[in-house]
């Protein structure tokens, strides 16, 4: 296509930011979170950028694949990921155990860089011809905003680490505030949740478990039921619970809960998704995942056991086309489409945005993000919004969104200056048990 733009510079920015101690099956949450940047240049002079998860692993395949990616077309964009698919390192795997929080390299850290070049040429696609990324999606633009769910945590207390999280705003909306402060039982979720609605007006909330024993955080969800009549309330245990256990807390949240996310997973030689199978059938509930369908082979094995009824397609774990793909076979099937979220910045809140506008059909569960605990800290010149529950379609072509490069090269400085570049949430945990360490089948807080 010799009227294309070609592909003239690739830059690679791994970036950080601030989070608060918030805590999950792998610990704690460190007081800072990494993502990475990739900027294409254009023929043109036009820029397009995409964000994915940081790792080094990551940071190595993308400097591999720039090769491929600088002199491309950015309207042969599908030859240019097909080229990259074809890499041995989509097969990748180190050593994967229960006691292995994050791997150094498995099949996810291929598609995060993939995901991140694939968002950054869409985004200049859409600049050429004038489009919003979601009509370059096969279905279309079907919408201009989407509901998104208040992300909750139980937050450790900050106070007994000696590392650099920070205390908080306490000059505007109480949720800048409480977003740092400890909240580790009943009440002080349900704070944190009712603080979230005030500034986001959401109506969906998902508890982020695996860190308590499942009777406690089974009894959140009922606060939180209790003080949001009417609200859709849900908890993601990551699969720390047993199929006995599971299957006990699931028929005890059966009808007054629209899903649980992973309540299970693999134990005694069978699969994550043989033992969610048998989940469904005992309890009734409806399952979501992002743990046992992450690729088309996961996925295609969890549907025949019928283990899932939620795909949560993350486009930085799937990249965007993948997961608009998956959210077409889930408006096909009968599933529903949902999306699973880490921590990010506002470009990744526009890929999200995008996807979400074009995923066909009205099963659509509410969208997971982690931006209300980042929020403030963009590194464009205008954050998509969260407004009445719902992430606002930014406007304008591509992505619709333009980084600000002097915040760009702020967070870029910060993140040079950490001592641990790769994510380890175990880190913060040292301050709270002696001795720490993960372990994929027990509470983050239930220990000998």
């Amino acid at each position: 296509m010799s009227d294309s733009p070609k592909i003239t510079h690739m830059q690679v920015i791994p970036v950080a930011g601030y989070d608060s101690m918030l805590l999950n099956i792998g610990g704690a949450h460190n007081c800072y979170f990494t993502r990475i940047l990739v900027r294409l240049t254009d023929s043109n002079g036009q820029t397009g950028v995409g964000e994915c998860p940081c790792h080094s692993s990551v940071l190595d395949l993308l400097a591999r694949f720039e090769a491929q990616v600088v002199g491309s077309e950015i309207l042969r964009l599908n030859h240019t990921i097909s080229q990259l698919w074809r890499s041995d390192a989509r097969h990748q795997h180190s050593q994967l155990a229960d006691s292995i929080h994050i791997p150094q390299m498995n099949p996810e850290k291929f598609y995060n860089a993939v995901a991140a070049i694939e968002a950054a040429l869409l985004d200049l696609q859409g600049k050429f011809l004038n489009l919003p990324v979601a009509d370059l999606l096969a279905a279309g633009k079907q919408r201009d905003r989407i509901p998104v769910l208040g992300y909750l945590f139980y937050i450790a207390d900050r106070g007994k680490t000696t590392m650099d999280y920070q205390p908080g705003d306490d000059s505007g909306a109480p949720w800048f505030w409480l977003r740092h402060q400890p909240a580790m039982d009943h009440e002080g979720v349900v704070r944190l949740a009712q603080a979230a609605t005030e500034q986001y007006g959401f109506r969906d909330f998902k508890l982020k478990g695996g860190v308590h024993a499942g009777e406690y955080e089974v009894e959140t969800v009922e606060r939180l039921l209790a003080h949001f009549p009417g609200a859709r309330v849900t908890v993601d245990p990551n699969a720390s619970w047993s199929l006995e256990e599971a299957i006990r807390l699931g028929k005890q949240l059966a009808g007054r809960v629209p899903y649980l996310e992973d309540p299970c997973g693999a134990e005694q030689g069978y699969s994550g998704r043989e033992t969610l199978a048998e989940f469904k059938r005992a309890t009734g509930v409806p399952v979501a995942t992002n743990m046992i369908a992450n690729d088309w082979r996961q996925l295609g094995h969890a549907l025949r056991l019928n283990a899932i009824d939620i795909p949560l397609a993350d486009p930085h774990f799937w990249t965007m086309r993948n997961a608009h793909t998956v959210a077409q076979l889930c408006s096909e099937w009968g599933l529903t489409t949902g999306c699973h979220s880490n921590n990010h910045f506002d470009i990744s809140l526009a890929m999200v945005a995008h996807l979400g506008a074009a995923a066909p059909g009205d099963r659509i569960t509410a969208f997971d993000t982690h931006w209300i605990w980042q929020d403030g800290q963009q590194l464009t010149e205008q954050a998509p919004q969260i407004r009445n529950g719902y992430l606002e379609l930014p406007e304008g072509p591509g992505l619709g969104v333009t980084l600000d490069m002097a915040r760009v090269e702020a967070a870029h400085k910060r993140y040079q200056a950490l001592p641990d570049k790769n994510r380890n949430d175990a880190i913060g945990m040292q301050f709270l048990i002696d001795n720490w360490q993960f372990n994929a089948k027990r509470p983050t807080l239930v220990r000998p």
